[in-house]
């Protein structure tokens, strides 16, 4: 069976949408669809009429490059709305030769969230930190024999109410939620490393209007805050200054300012017309040196918010989303962080950009998820798989585009 799964990041600023196989272990792109976003404000749903539409929107453009509906979708939430908390349990073995099964796994994993999730809250994920058999602490308990399983895990809650929003939203236009993670689990799943399992560390992901700071030790979520300080701020600021629209604003941040203006020239210079029909000149160097300052806050903030989280010494950071590809970003965090940091790199054909972390993680996380419990998914039924795979009809994308060359060599050699 082909596993296919589907993203949904609900995002402030924009809608993302990815559709992923994993061929070999490995990640493909068969879609990517983002829109502007619209009723939403700080993670939550404000105005439901105005977020419809944009979401029909979204899957209406993956429908279009697939041919086929999306139907089902794996979605993000707000890391800030979740808490993470300690949990134990067991479960004993009863089959006959004592042979602990992903059954008997899944029935711990029950067991360590029975009577700890309150009424108004929902479990998003149980993260297994350690597992013993019988006495003995082991690294995998699966084919092991034994007379019970017994595993620590940490228990991902959110309020019920703000899950239920996007649950209800998506059911209004036929989309079904088939899990719900959060966003700190996909930054993690897209960012991670050889060494990230063993080591303590913190993921900082700059959004639109908020910067998430969570806290990982050995790959497992214990803490998480935001920082209501995001890629917007830089956009505003530049707006005042030069009186400007924010997306003259955001262009501009984009395509001619630095993170770090050490680098930064005078010279190169940009002029545009202002809000009074007035003509501004606008010089790289006066750029970068405002959007420096604005990240460079956001960035202390977030080494506070760490220091604030843990006592524990930090052996990695890792900075990603949207604005961490504003270029010259490694020398900035060069100057504001003494201990080991990452930029995140987000390297697959059809989504390179930091701004789809959360997104593809997510995609990567359930997989892994699928793989703990020996389950098979796709997105896809049989029907629906046969004319993605072109048997019945070629699917409508571009022979000539980057998606429509993967797909040539995926679906029709």
């Amino acid at each position: 069976m082909r596993k296919i799964i589907a993203s949904l990041d609900i995002g402030t600023s924009t809608i993302k949408l990815i559709i992923g196989e994993f061929i070999k272990n490995k990640l493909n792109i068969l879609c990517t669809s983002e829109v502007p976003s619209k009723g939403m404000k700080k993670g939550l749903i404000y105005r439901r009429d105005e977020l419809i539409p944009v979401l029909k929107e979204t899957f209406h453009k993956a429908e279009e490059m697939l041919g086929i509906p999306v139907k089902e979708v794996v979605l993000s939430i707000p890391a800030y709305y979740t808490e993470a908390r300690m949990s134990e349990g067991s479960s004993t073995i009863t089959s006959e030769d004592h042979v602990i099964t992903h059954q008997d796994l899944i029935r711990a994993m029950h067991a360590a969230s029975y009577n700890q999730i309150g009424e108004d809250e929902e479990l998003i994920s149980i993260l297994p930190t350690t597992y013993k058999i019988d006495n003995d602490i082991v690294k995998n308990p699966i084919n092991m024999i034994g007379k019970k399983l017994s595993l620590k895990a940490v228990l991902i809650t959110a309020p019920k109410s703000s899950v239920i929003d996007f649950l209800k939203v998506l059911d209004t236009i036929g989309i079904k939620v088939i899990d719900v993670v959060t966003s700190s689990l996909g930054d993690y799943a897209s960012n991670r490393f050889k060494e990230s399992g063993s080591k303590f560390g913190a993921i900082i992901n700059i959004g639109e209007e908020t910067t998430t700071v969570s806290i990982f030790n050995k790959g497992i979520l214990t803490r998480a805050e935001v920082i209501e300080l995001g890629g917007a701020n830089i956009d505003n600021d530049i707006a005042y200054i030069y009186k400007i629209t924010k997306k003259d604003a955001r262009e501009l941040k984009e395509s001619v300012g630095l993170a770090c203006s050490d680098q930064a020239r005078k010279e190169e210079k940009v002029t545009l017309t202002d809000r009074l029909g007035e003509e501004v000149t606008i010089n790289q160097l006066d750029l970068s040196e405002i959007i420096e300052s604005r990240l460079r806050e956001i960035l202390e903030l977030a080494k506070k918010q760490i220091n604030l989280l843990t006592k524990r010494e930090i052996e990695y950071i890792i900075i990603t989303g949207g604005s961490s590809e504003i270029g010259d970003f490694n020398n900035l965090l060069d100057k504001v962080f003494t201990k080991p940091h990452i930029l995140g790199k987000i390297d697959i054909v059809g989504a390179r950009n930091n701004k789809f972390s959360t997104t593809l993680g997510i995609i990567k996380y359930y997989n892994g998820r699928l793989k703990l419990k020996n389950k098979e998914y796709s997105v896809f039924n049989l029907d629906e798989l046969e004319i993605l795979s072109g048997i019945h009809k070629k699917v409508s994308i571009n022979e000539n585009s980057i998606l429509g060359k993967l797909f040539g060599y995926f679906f029709d050699s």
